[in-house]
């Protein structure tokens, strides 16, 4: 494969950080997103802990592409300060691993699809605060559009986006994720493709959300990666293939779109890659 920034959430392979590695390795991927490492939580590990994964990291000649951190994944209701600690801890993760970017999202509600002013202007005020200590520690916050939180449509995105989008604040566009809340990738990607830094790629259902290798959805990523490319975009690629269960998926999900898959590892992990292969390939002809 030519093209070299690609990525992913290899914890979807294993629990275990070294059987990742050399899955990744046997692909010839590079780099990865780290999520689950060794059953924790990326946002959980100690400076120790994160010591030992550099080592690793080093031994199998795998670098960071961004922390897939669940930064913003509370609710509005839930304690900002505590998770801001939470944060804290991350952006430190972040650093000893050289890592720029950190993934976060924009907070749940109780509200259904509907938001408040009121709860909006808290969204945005959390976000100031967590892009000015990015700033502070010089990185960068990419948004993931994510079903149910404030920036899941693409009219959401793009109103933070024109509020917030600066050197340490960008986009993570997710057609999965779009198509699982109805919308319209195509118009999606034409109103934020100035802000996306980074790819995710997943492809789902309009008829019922079910996650596909991509391609072979309704997230029309083949345009999508097409129109970044001929733009010149040269950022990362992260597989996130959510084709078969993992540890930890459980935790990450808030409906039911993910029950009764295939067990992952490895084979669903390769049959993502080779989904985007066979994309790439298409485009470069």
């Amino acid at each position: 494969m030519s093209y070299q920034k690609i990525s992913g959430f290899s914890d979807e392979i294993s629990k275990e950080i070294v059987t990742q590695f050399e899955v990744l390795n046997k692909l010839n991927i590079k780099y990865f997103e780290p999520r689950g490492i060794d059953g924790k939580n990326i946002s959980t590990l100690t400076d120790e802990e994160v010591v030992e994964l550099k080592a690793k990291m080093e031994q199998y000649g795998i670098k960071v592409s961004s922390i897939g951190s669940p930064i913003g994944k509370i609710k509005l209701t839930d304690s900002f300060e505590e998770h801001f600690e939470v944060f804290k801890r991350v952006v430190k993760t972040a650093k000893m691993l050289d890592a720029k970017y950190i993934r976060m999202f924009s907070f749940y509600h109780e509200g259904g699809d509907e938001w408040t002013a009121e709860e909006r202007a808290e969204v945005i005020d959390r976000l100031k605060k967590m892009i000015a200590y990015a700033e502070e520690q010089d990185v960068i916050l990419l948004h993931e559009n994510e079903k149910a939180i404030y920036g899941d449509t693409a009219d959401r995105c793009i109103d933070l986006m024109k509020e917030l989008y600066g050197p340490h604040f960008k986009a993570v566009f997710d057609p999965a994720n779009f198509v699982q809340c109805g919308q319209d990738t195509k118009y999606a990607y034409e109103n934020l493709k100035d802000y996306v830094a980074y790819m995710h790629i997943k492809d789902a259902l309009f008829e019922d959300g079910k996650v596909v290798p991509a391609g072979c959805g309704d997230g029309n990523v083949e345009y999508v990666l097409n129109a970044l490319m001929e733009s010149g975009y040269d950022g990362f690629l992260s597989l996130e293939p959510h084709l078969g269960s993992f540890e930890g998926l459980a935790n990450l999900e808030l409906d039911d779109k993910m029950e009764g898959l295939p067990k992952g590892g490895e084979g669903t992990f390769t049959l993502a890659y080779r989904a985007l292969c066979e994309i790439l390939e298409k485009i470069n002809k």
